[in-house]
């Protein structure tokens, strides 16, 4: 319309400037801001684009601070792509100026959602695992462990990592990349998983699993349990003794209780009630939840991820490329 000025064009943050903006103590300590104040985020919706699951899925997540910041994550889930030789999962996020609607930057969603639950579980770990931490281990050698162990080696004085796999050059290729990442790290490829975690301050899961792959009876005192790869109700990690021994928290308890069958499942069984669990990240940060209380305590952090999450790390990017550029 005349006498409107034309709207600046959107910038376009691809994934490599975003991983330079995007340091995970800088993004845990954004996220810990982000849960103490909160913001609103309906849920997800999830979207079938035919009548199959393979024909794919749409996923969006919006959130906004009013007044401030409105964003949404857009998610393409095609399982066939892996046929073609092609991602099965597309994202980006879109930010928008929460005074004026003004669509303000399209980021790399993949690099984005990759950080932001690294950090979150870093996040949980400042509250849960024991403050002399030192040995970690990784179960999982996908595109988000690599993540997971620096997030964690950025809130714990982590000293030696283990990586497992079920596929055994994955977990030395892994464990190569993250000695060459982590200096003054001891990484080394485990072979058995049951011994690894034996010795374990914090134990970190990054799978796909549908039957549990951490058993709690391995887990010795005072450890902490970081289970992230789980995201439908079909999906666990862990057995129903690691949920038992452990004092349990959620990234958000609504998500969680509804989406993770790490703990929808032994809740179905009644191994464990709702009010087991003790406290979310917005508890956790706003002080309204105890994290650990003893030194031999075990702890247990559920996330399926949310879209707080997502704004709260584009917020911080492109306020940090803005510094970059001035």
């Amino acid at each position: 319309m005349s006498g409107e000025a034309a709207a600046p064009r959107p910038a376009w943050v691809d994934a490599a400037p975003l991983a330079e903006a995007l340091p995970y103590d800088a993004l845990v300590e954004a996220l810990r801001r982000a849960f103490a104040e909160g913001c609103v985020q309906p849920p997800r919706a999830h979207l079938a684009l035919g009548p199959q699951e393979a024909d794919g899925t749409l996923l969006l997540m919006p959130a906004w601070r009013p007044g401030a910041a409105a964003g949404t994550k857009l998610v393409t889930v095609f399982p066939r792509n892996a046929a073609r030789g092609l991602p099965s999962v597309h994202g980006v996020y879109v930010l928008f100026d929460g005074a004026t609607g003004a669509p303000r930057a399209i980021l790399d969603g993949t690099e984005l959602t990759r950080r932001r639950t690294a950090a979150a579980s870093a996040l949980a770990a400042s509250f849960l695992a024991r403050a002399d931490a030192a040995t970690l281990v990784v179960v999982g050698t996908g595109a988000l462990a690599p993540h997971l162990a620096r997030a964690h080696a950025a809130v714990r004085p982590i000293r030696r990592i283990a990586v497992w796999g079920r596929r055994a050059e994955r977990a030395r290729t892994l464990a190569a990349q993250l000695a060459a990442a982590l200096p003054g790290v001891a990484v080394e490829a485990a072979p058995e998983l049951a011994a690894a975690v034996a010795e374990a301050d914090i134990v970190t899961c990054a799978t796909l699993a549908t039957e549990p792959l951490v058993r709690g009876a391995w887990l010795r005192p005072g450890a902490h349990l970081d289970l992230v790869g789980g995201f439908t109700p079909a999906m666990r990690e862990a057995d129903d003794e690691a949920v038992r021994r452990a004092r349990l928290f959620v990234d958000t308890r609504e998500g969680a209780l509804r989406e993770a069958g790490d703990l929808v499942q032994p809740l179905r069984a009644g191994v464990i009630a709702e009010t087991d669990v003790r406290g979310d990240l917005f508890a956790l940060c706003r002080g309204e939840a105890r994290g650990r209380t003893g030194a031999d305590e075990i702890t247990l952090f559920k996330s399926v991820g949310c879209a707080l999450e997502d704004l709260a790390a584009a917020e911080l990017a492109l306020a940090r490329l803005g510094e970059a550029a001035t």
